[in-house]
């Protein structure tokens, strides 16, 4: 030990002439510092090829954020708008006032999974594989409302657990309208504006809802502004929200955010409406999967009878209007496999 500590003196003293060092006190100062700097120099080694819980590997990439909903994400100003500046406004700071929730509601297909992994791709490294990234989804992890004691525990050890090992962790919780009532109420502590609980700071964190709840609601709005003539462009948030709130906390199935103490203390940040998806925002879909699927290269023509094929396998309501896809952009992937591959397209290109 002594050799190992006169070894080190000798390597400090090469590097700081000058340096006077005490016989004992000395050589432990020595020590201290230099397993401090292998130590800090290993961490930040480690940090270069395993995740951790700083900017390497949490990008925080507003502007690429945006510039994806807007070049992917088809028929829907409201989010647009919506999500990037309560994300932008949420990341400015470095000690926000509460956690940020944002309630995506609207029909199947319509993109509220497809912006969560937006989302996820431009704030972490490794998008929705990030270790700091969490999906929960309501029919895999609680399927029996009769083990919801069970189900509270342990949704709170997993959002205490997680957030302890990195607070600028995101939760995406999917299919809400199918969790059990009162199960959200869980939540509530690490959304309220505590400064900490438990020695852990909640706040920086980023919670998702995912819901079906109010889709009805939404595309009954968007059907009479388009009987009326009106654009749907036009909608603004106000005009939604309350819609969704009521529609929420007064959910015919009793489950999900029916009744929760998230809506009553008013800790939801947005309630985001996805609107319907008519056929000229399911032909966008077509053409960005037909490239993605590399049937059809970028900046290349794609003829338009071969969309025509593949929107013709997709269903859309009301029965006379044939207006809004009923699965959204949803089923577009298989339908366009389906064309392209028994021959009915032109996959040639």
């Amino acid at each position: 030990m002594w050799i190992q500590a006169s070894v080190l003196i000798i390597i400090v003293s090469c590097i700081s002439p000058s340096l006077s060092i005490e016989p004992v006190t000395g050589v432990t100062a020595v020590i201290a510092a230099v397993g401090s700097l292998i130590y800090t120099s290993y961490d930040a080694l480690r940090c270069r090829f395993v995740p951790c819980c700083n900017n390497r590997w949490i990008i925080e990439n507003i502007t690429g954020l945006e510039i994806a909903l807007t070049s992917k994400l088809h028929g829907q100003h409201l989010v647009q708008r919506t999500v990037v500046g309560h994300i932008k406004g949420h990341l400015r700071s470095s000690d926000p006032s509460k956690a940020l929730v944002l309630s995506f509601h609207g029909l199947t297909g319509v993109g509220k999974n497809f912006v969560s992994s937006i989302i996820a791709d431009n704030l972490y490294k490794d998008g929705l594989r990030s270790p700091y990234v969490h999906l929960i989804s309501a029919t895999k992890e609680f399927p029996h409302e009769g083990l919801l004691p069970f189900y509270k525990d342990q949704l709170k050890s997993w959002i205490e657990g997680n957030i302890t090992i990195c607070d600028r962790s995101m939760f995406i919780f999917d299919e809400v309208d199918k969790f059990p009532a009162t199960l959200l109420d869980v939540v509530k502590p690490y959304i309220d504006y505590y400064e900490q609980l438990g020695g852990v700071v909640y706040r920086r964190a980023i919670f998702l809802f995912l819901s079906n709840t109010g889709g009805n609601d939404i595309a009954k709005l968007a059907l009479e502004r388009w009987q009326s003539g009106v654009s749907r462009e036009s909608l603004e948030l106000s005009d939604v929200e309350k819609i969704l709130m009521s529609s929420a906390i007064n959910a015919d199935n009793h489950n999900g955010l029916w009744h929760s103490q998230l809506i009553s203390s008013q800790l939801i940040t947005a309630y985001i409406p996805f609107l319907p998806l008519e056929k000229t925002h399911v032909r966008k879909c077509i053409v960005d999967y037909l490239i993605s699927r590399k049937y059809y290269s970028s900046g290349g023509d794609i003829p338009s009878e071969v969309v025509d094929k593949i929107l013709k396998e997709l269903t859309f309501d009301p029965p006379t209007e044939q207006l809004f896809s009923t699965t959204g952009c949803k089923r577009v992937v298989e339908k366009i496999d389906y064309v392209m591959l028994d021959g009915t397209g032109d996959a040639g290109h």
